[in-house]
């Protein structure tokens, strides 16, 4: 399985499950340990990585880490961990600042399960900064995201690497903050610069001020608007040579013509769940010894997810019809036929691989 789709399957599990997790030790064992076994780690090897570790700091005895990601027997990367959804100041991070001081370790990172914030020590050697250089949230995540952590993949950590690009990193997300802050509310000083030039020596009186901050918060936002829709009428021309990102998101259309003839061709909204989701990319990952995981696609409709070989309707993989909850079901195609079978768990999809795999293979013949 790729990555990015483990990451995509342990999110939509996290999605269904964090209401649920009420302690620091369950969030660590539903969420944390599959987080780092999803970067390549082994968590039940002690030499790879280490619970509970334990250090002498200064007149402080036996001070302990949650885990310790370790390479040659050295601490490379410490994480200390809250229950889900607990807070992340950074004042709530006094074990992992006194770690981090004693340990050859160049990174930490502070979590809840859900938000994963890495910390190394650009502004002064060996002691942790304030402020992370990079946040990951396991429920809302881009793809740039992505590849930045996965710099913290076994296969391919390298320090020097990761600290090469620490540093823009950091910066970059405080400008997109302050940039987000003034897209909602214009500073003083920035309405000061924007209307400077147009109020002609004009005195910058509170009314000015207020006059002048909306007309910047409304420009800001008529400005992404324009660059948004400019980018969708691009993508969406034919022949523009840009492609559309195969992502899957929830649509609100008519059923696919070759899909079914259950559905009609319009009705209310269609919603992916979580749980629709998550089979999705137990199915791409089967398919990814044979194909490219962009090769296979979905679409939803009213009664149930199609699962496409290269977007075509004439080319369907299967079908996860998952509308009732306590019951689920995988339609596998057997030529132009739907064969359903009940499923247990969504890990049942797993047991039904060889003849997903031989539907593909009908495509590639």
């Amino acid at each position: 399985m790729d990555f990015i789709d483990q990451l995509r399957a342990l999110s939509s599990r996290i999605a269904n499950t964090k209401d649920l997790i009420q302690t620091e030790e369950a969030t660590k064992n539903a969420m944390i340990m599959p987080f780092i076994q999803a970067l390549g780690y082994n968590v039940f090897d002690p030499l790879e990585v280490t619970p509970e570790l334990v250090a002498d700091v200064g007149l402080k005895k036996g001070e302990k880490v949650d885990y310790a990601i370790l390479k040659d027997g050295k601490p490379i990367v410490l994480f200390e961990c809250k229950k889900c959804g607990g807070d992340l100041n950074i004042s709530h991070a006094g074990q992992l600042f006194r770690y981090f001081h004693v340990t050859e370790a160049r990174f930490g990172v502070l979590t809840n399960g859900l938000v994963y914030r890495f910390f190394t020590d650009l502004d002064q050697p060996n002691k942790m900064d304030e402020k992370p250089f990079l946040e990951f949230n396991i429920l809302d995540f881009k793809e740039q995201d992505v590849e930045e952590l996965k710099k913290f993949a076994k296969a391919a950590f390298d320090v020097d690497s990761i600290l090469t690009t620490a540093n823009d990193l950091k910066y970059t997300r405080s400008i997109q903050n302050l940039l987000s802050d003034w897209l909602n509310n214009p500073s003083e000083d920035l309405v000061r610069l924007v209307s400077a030039d147009l109020l002609g020596g004009k005195r910058f009186t509170p009314a000015v001020k207020e006059q002048f901050t909306q007309i910047t918060k409304r420009a800001f936002q008529q400005l992404i608007g324009d660059r948004i829709n400019d980018r969708l009428r691009v993508a969406m021309t034919p022949d523009s040579g840009v492609s559309i990102p195969s992502t899957p998101v929830s649509v609100a259309a008519a059923t696919p013509a070759a899909a079914s003839s259950e559905e009609g061709s319009e009705g209310p909204a269609v919603e992916t769940t979580a749980q629709e989701l998550e089979g999705f990319y137990i199915v791409r990952s089967i398919l990814r010894e044979l194909v490219p995981s962009k090769r296979v696609f979905m679409r939803d409709a009213q009664s149930y997810c199609a699962i496409l070989f290269d977007d075509n309707n004439r080319k369907p993989i299967c079908r996860l019809r998952f509308n009732n909850a306590e019951r689920l079901a995988l339609g596998l195609m057997v030529g132009k036929d739907e064969e359903k079978v009940q499923l247990s768990d969504l890990d049942d999809i797993y047991t039904h691989a060889d003849k997903l795999k031989a539907t593909v293979s009908t495509y590639l013949a």
